[in-house]
């Protein structure tokens, strides 16, 4: 990344936290990935003392690493509900489970410069542990998700997060083979849940990682 390009990004990933922290999220700054990650594990894990964690299957945390490190350390139990070959009934078993986990991580589909996290779910558990459940949430943030306002966040994941994301699951959609949002009615629609956080409550419980870099959907 050029100098000019980072110290653009730098700027406005710093005002973005501000807006943020006005609204009680706590809010870290990564670098890079592998500065994502390191947060999560030396700083946030040992702030929070939590053991048990689960996550949202969030392309964001699988990208950086996160999740396989996690999964691999052995003084955590790690809950997992996208694990592979699982039945589905097995997976909304474990989804509910992670809404009782010390630890909850995932992405955020938009944040607003205005410092709201708008998000749109399939089954809902993912937004259900962001709002409660959960005693910390970390949602990880690239550059990409950031957008002026709600209209621009709810565009953004209409026209194009929702449908990369039905094509990543290879959902039975028509926006997984044309690209555009058509409103379906498919039962494999991935546009049932809305949800806007403007706050965190209790305070500093949601806690924001905004990434220099690009990542997720």
């Amino acid at each position: 990344m050029h100098k000019w390009m980072k110290y653009y990004w730098e700027k406005r990933l710093d005002r973005l936290k501000q807006k943020l922290e006005s609204n009680n999220f706590e809010v870290y700054l990564a670098a890079s990935l592998s500065e994502t990650k390191r947060i999560v594990q030396e700083e946030i894990l040992t702030k929070t003392g939590a053991k048990k964690i689960s996550w949202g299957g969030s392309k964001t945390a699988t990208d950086i690493g996160i999740i396989q490190a996690l999964m691999d350390d052995p003084a955590l139990v790690f809950v997992d509900p996208f694990e592979k070959n699982i039945p589905m009934e097995e997976s909304l078993k474990r989804r509910r489970q992670a809404l009782l986990a010390d630890l909850f991580i995932t992405g955020s589909n938009a944040v607003t410069e205005t410092g709201r996290l708008v998000n749109l779910d399939r089954t809902g558990n993912r937004i259900a542990a962001m709002t409660f459940g959960p005693k910390f949430v970390v949602l990880l943030i690239g550059r990409n998700k950031i957008v002026p306002d709600l209209e621009q966040a709810f565009c953004r994941i209409k026209e194009y997060a929702a449908p990369l994301v039905a094509m990543h699951i290879k959902a039975k959609t028509p926006c997984a083979l044309s690209s555009y949002c058509e409103d379906c009615k498919s039962p494999d629609r991935v546009c049932n849940t809305w949800n806007i956080i403007e706050k965190s409550y209790p305070k500093g419980r949601i806690k924001v990682v905004l990434i220099i870099d690009e990542v997720g959907f």
